[in-house]
């Protein structure tokens, strides 16, 4: 019985141990700069609606907290690929700025105009 209370003990201190290490990890990754890169595929008849609405968002989002960059590119052979190449002080105040109203303008705006859209987080190596 004593066997079996220790090596409960031992196993419930391995969990927290191991979920502490997580807490931590994920707060550091929380408060590590993030690259942002996303694209989006206008469709071709929706092209000019989705650029005009894309640049709409650039100089309010570069004013928010935790901004480093947020540049827009567009594609010099497909020219209804558009590309937000993005950094931000943190993960979280990029999520703060994922909840934005402006943001949920441009979803509203642009629905059933984007034909594909591609969101990658990135963490910077070198």
């Amino acid at each position: 019985m004593k066997k079996i209370i220790i090596v409960l003990g031992i196993s419930i201190f391995f969990i927290k141990c191991t979920n502490q290490e997580k807490n931590i990890n994920t707060k550091i990754m929380n408060n590590q700069k993030l690259t942002i890169v996303a694209k989006i595929l206008a469709k071709p008849e929706k092209r000019e609606l989705v650029k005009n609405e894309l640049l709409k968002l650039i100089d309010i989002t570069r004013a928010e907290k935790g901004c480093i960059n947020y540049d827009l590119h567009q594609d010099n052979e497909d020219e209804n690929l558009f590309l937000f190449y993005e950094n931000w002080e943190s993960k979280e105040l990029w999520k703060k700025h994922m909840e934005n109203t402006h943001l949920t303008e441009y979803m509203k705006a642009t629905e059933d105009a984007v034909e594909q859209f591609t969101l990658n987080e990135m963490t910077h190596i070198k």
